[in-house]
């Protein structure tokens, strides 16, 4: 792709698809067209209309798909992530929510809805994804979201400022001792993966922030075990806790839990791929002290 020849709009898209495609990412003509239409701020549906046309190319077009075919991640390029009904501001630092995550927040939208005022907590916010669409789906919750990382945290504040939600920088494993036993519902998507497990996507090998990545210990463990302990300690007796984790985790996830000794109705959950991609219990009315 060159400037100079001031390329047709529907010509420099296919030559960046083929651009992409020969980079290996997965997406390539999805990522062609998003970029264009990024730069052209027309929505999808009009680039595509133009893309009928004699339109140019925008400008700086050959660059944002230099850098995607570098394999910096779509969402680091354009600024933005989609999420459910949430359009988030992402970029080095922070997580980029993935779609699998969106049916982990619905298991806790069917759990509460029609519940008055339900206070509820996402671990582990990263980017505010689960707990910003928690609070715009249901409206007469009390969410509070818990992030560590302190550039994570700056992006959740910046997508969390209007929604209500109460942003607190705190670690996981100690999070809100002063909330203990008050919560209906706990939701994390906790870093699960093993040490040893680089990711083969370099958009996420290399720019998603490893203290996202990574769980903690050579299986990946020891942040989803922190997570099922702190909602132990959080929850109401009869409240309902939902953790996100990887398809081949989710027998160790279940008896951890069920070891725990403090928790009923423990459930693996699939993704919309059909993957075991969360688990949910409910505490029960045993003593939450280990």
């Amino acid at each position: 792709m060159t400037r100079a020849s001031n390329p047709r709009l529907s010509d420099a898209v296919r030559e960046a698809t083929r651009i992409l495609a020969d980079a290996g990412v997965p997406t390539p003509r999805v990522d062609a067209e998003l970029l264009a239409e990024h730069l052209l701020g027309v929505g999808l549906g009009r680039l595509r209309a133009m893309l009928l046309t004699d339109a140019p190319a925008p400008e700086g077009y050959a660059e944002l798909v230099a850098e995607r075919a570098a394999r910096v991640p779509l969402q680091h390029i354009t600024g933005v992530a989609y999420f459910r009904h949430l359009e988030l501001a992402v970029g080095p630092g922070v997580f980029i929510p993935r779609p699998e995550t969106e049916s982990v927040v619905q298991l806790v939208i069917d759990r509460l809805i029609g519940h008055p005022g339900p206070k509820v907590v996402d671990l582990g916010t990263g980017s505010g994804a689960i707990a910003g669409s928690l609070a715009i789906e249901l409206p007469d919750a009390h969410v509070f979201a818990v992030e560590f990382s302190h550039l994570a945290h700056a992006w959740a504040e910046r997508n969390l400022a209007r929604l209500g939600v109460e942003l607190l920088r705190g670690d996981l494993r100690d999070a809100l001792p002063e909330h203990n036993g008050t919560f209906d519902a706990v939701v994390s998507n906790p870093p699960y993966i093993p040490a040893e497990a680089v990711p083969n996507e370099p958009e996420v090998a290399l720019h998603d922030p490893p203290e996202a990545l990574y769980g903690g210990g050579a299986d990946g463990m020891e942040l989803p075990t922190a997570a099922a302990a702190s909602a132990a300690r959080l929850l109401k007796p009869g409240g309902y806790f939902v953790m996100e984790h990887a398809e081949v985790q989710a027998a160790w996830i279940a008896g951890m839990m069920h070891r725990m000794g403090v928790w009923d109705n423990i459930s693996t959950h699939l993704d919309l791929n059909g993957k075991e991609r969360a688990t949910s219990a409910v505490l029960s009315g045993a003593s939450k002290e280990k």
